[in-house]
């Protein structure tokens, strides 16, 4: 979907003026900024300083990499989430870092377990590690759609802290179809362990202008501007100024984007029964995850399938990791009559 007309005028209008065409400072445009900090007071009742605490990015998924060459080398061993979005692990294999993998499993609502955390610390501390550095979390989560939770929350950054991990916490979904929105940033202490990436793609209709930003303490800001301000040149400015206004819209915004989403997840709930798969309604975030009849080996039979069959494409769960191999995923993002075109195919 497109994003607010009001962003769309505000990007026309700063991009006639003849004096924003030139290079942007590395650290953003100051009224960017300044509109991420007020986002972050108003919705998630996390308070940040705009001068030190913000870094844009060219959307979020340049901040993962970001990261991981800024923290990671190779004999760095890094907690990857199982299922979980595949670049966390592809960028952190770039940095020369080895990801170890920990399960989210449906028996425990896809929340970490903490005995299999702590022994992947263990594992990570033998050789040829020198150590776990660092930890990928995303709530709500994808491809599972968990919400966040305060008290997981709280655990997750106890865990940080006792083994002084950094948590890269990947937040572009709280938003969608979701009453709660929550930052990791928001709980007591989290500024010693976490750094925080955020994005205007699926918030705000925004995907292809490629915008997003990375919260944290001073420090965690500096450190990973000294990589990126060797790997671009700031974003256009008149971009950001249509960000900022994107930052400005009223709650009204998000309900009017969510009233779409939820026709839509009908829709999917629908297509879904008609494949005899298992699914939770209290997900949320812009994706549905549901797990495959018994009667299939895995979900690349059930995509195969429906493929097949009735040339409608539904992404297994395998490639979000092996514990994602029994389930299915079914995207949001396409409308309401294409939904209702895939129902009839597979019928």
């Amino acid at each position: 979907m497109p994003p607010h007309p009001a962003v769309i005028k505000t990007l026309q209008e700063e991009a006639e003026k003849p004096n924003v065409h030139a290079y942007q400072s590395y650290k953003g445009s100051p009224v960017f900024r300044k509109a991420v900090a007020d986002w972050y007071k108003q919705c998630y009742g996390v308070k940040l300083n705009p001068d030190t605490e913000i870094l844009p990015l060219i959307g979020s998924k340049e901040g993962i990499m970001h990261v991981c060459m800024t923290y990671f080398e190779a004999g760095s061993a890094v907690l990857v989430p199982n299922p979980g979005y595949p670049t966390y692990a592809a960028a952190v294999k770039l940095s020369g870092g080895t990801p170890l993998y920990y399960d989210l499993l449906e028996k425990n609502n896809y929340q970490p377990d903490s005995n299999q955390l702590e022994n992947l610390v263990i594992e990570g501390s033998k050789s040829p590690f020198q150590g776990v550095r660092g930890l990928f979390l995303n709530y709500p989560n994808m491809p599972t759609g968990q919400p966040a939770n305060k008290d997981q929350f709280e655990r997750i950054i106890r865990f940080a802290r006792q083994n002084n991990i950094l948590i890269i916490h990947d937040n572009p979904y709280s938003f969608i179809l979701n009453e709660k929105p929550m930052s990791l940033l928001s709980i007591d202490g989290a500024k010693d362990c976490v750094i925080e990436l955020n994005s205007l793609s699926k918030s705000h209709n925004m995907a292809g202008w490629r915008v997003g930003m990375l919260c944290g303490a001073k420090e965690r800001i500096d450190e990973v501007l000294k990589f990126k301000s060797n790997m671009d040149s700031g974003m256009f400015l008149p971009v950001q100024l249509a960000a900022a206004k994107a930052l400005s819209l009223e709650k009204d915004w998000y309900d009017s984007v969510n009233a779409l989403y939820r026709k839509r997840r009908e829709k999917v709930f629908e297509l879904l029964n008609l494949l005899d798969c298992t699914y939770s309604k209290e997900q949320v975030g812009m994706f549905v995850w549901a797990a495959i009849p018994p009667n299939y080996a895995d979900g690349y039979k059930v995509s195969d399938e429906v493929l097949y069959n009735s040339n409608v494409f539904i992404t297994p769960g395998g490639i979000f990791g092996s514990a994602g191999e029994k389930y299915v995923r079914v995207s949001l993002c396409s409308t309401e009559e294409k939904f209702e075109e895939a129902i009839q195919r597979i019928k």
